[in-house]
């Protein structure tokens, strides 16, 4: 069957139509892109012109990544946040999803409850976030102290649970010494989880797309629940984790009002707050060292770039896509 050819006006008519998306992807994405590239070549203040400097600002990059300042240290908080936040948002959001998935009395208050938090706004939940991770009158210290916990400096301490020096600090626990072990990070880490309600809608929505043969299958021929959320569910997940996996990556990094509202907008304490979104922020804004700033994010594009590539070219060998007849 051949297809009747278009007519001119209908050709017209067509990029007319598509004219505000062409503009947009030119003004919006196009045009601050190669602006960008050509001022992470440049000293620009925005207020002189560029003046041309070379590879300088990607030299000076590299330096604070090897000296673990400015964008280094940036470098490395990103990379925790990332590495911690993005899996435990994955695991927690599928186990809430199983739990709220069982029919039983009061489902649709249970999913509220979780959704809930998700729309609140980010200023408001950071605020709310800095009391109750008060060391001394907040509600998190009063819960941990239920179970043997004793109150963690959370805002007010650099150091993070997962470092070097969480083994010196179970040594001198041990020795008798109050045991001070979580740090600000980890405190982002546990704002960030209490908002994974988006991501339990989107596996709750998944999971009542399976199939139901498929569990009736894997109970006649003796599946244990566990059995059959690991050969049933979680493969039937699969593509649903593995977008939740990429866009996790994209929103842990782009993360920034959070971190600016508990910090103060200055990355402490001891800069452990100090993510590459708000460095960058702070390079553009306070310091005025556009080129630099332009610089950083162009590398920011790159790694998440390739780190979505690596995502994608590993999930051959784990996403299973179900095949419609």
């Amino acid at each position: 069957m051949s297809r009747r050819p278009l007519k001119h006006s209908e050709t017209r008519a067509g990029w007319l139509f598509s004219l505000p998306w062409i503009i947009g992807f030119l003004a919006l994405f196009v045009w601050p892109l190669v602006a960008s590239i050509w001022w992470s070549l440049c000293r620009f203040d925005m207020i002189s012109p560029p003046r041309w400097v070379g590879l300088n600002n990607y030299v000076r990059l590299a330096n604070d990544v090897t000296q673990q300042q400015g964008f280094g240290q940036a470098l490395t908080n990103t990379m925790y946040y990332s590495l911690l936040s993005v899996p435990l948002s994955v695991v927690i959001g599928i186990l809430l999803a199983v739990l709220l998935s069982a029919r039983l009395r009061g489902q649709a208050i249970y999913r509220t409850l979780v959704f809930l938090p998700s729309v609140i706004p980010v200023v408001a939940a950071s605020i709310l976030w800095l009391w109750l991770l008060n060391p001394e009158s907040g509600m998190i210290n009063y819960l941990l102290s239920w179970i043997g916990i004793p109150p963690q400096n959370w805002l007010n301490q650099a150091r993070s649970a997962f470092s070097l020096e969480t083994v010196e600090v179970l040594q001198n626990y041990t020795a008798g010494n109050p045991l001070k072990l979580f740090g600000s990070k980890d405190a982002l880490i546990l704002m960030t989880l209490w908002g994974v309600g988006n991501f339990v809608v989107i596996y709750l929505a998944a999971i009542s797309d399976i199939p139901q043969s498929l569990y009736e299958a894997a109970e006649m021929d003796g599946a244990s629940p566990c059995r059959k959320l690991l050969h049933v569910t979680l493969p039937m997940l699969s593509p649903v984790i593995f977008f939740n996996l990429v866009m996790g990556l994209i929103r842990s990094v782009q993360t920034f009002t959070s971190i600016y509202v508990l910090s103060e907008g200055t990355g402490a304490p001891g800069g452990s707050l100090n993510l590459i979104s708000l460095e960058l922020f702070l390079s553009a804004f306070s310091s005025l060292e556009m080129g630099y700033a332009s610089a950083m994010a162009l590398l920011l594009f790159i790694g998440l770039m390739l780190a979505t590539i690596l995502l994608f070219r590993t999930s051959r060998y784990w996403v299973h896509y179900r095949m419609v007849a």
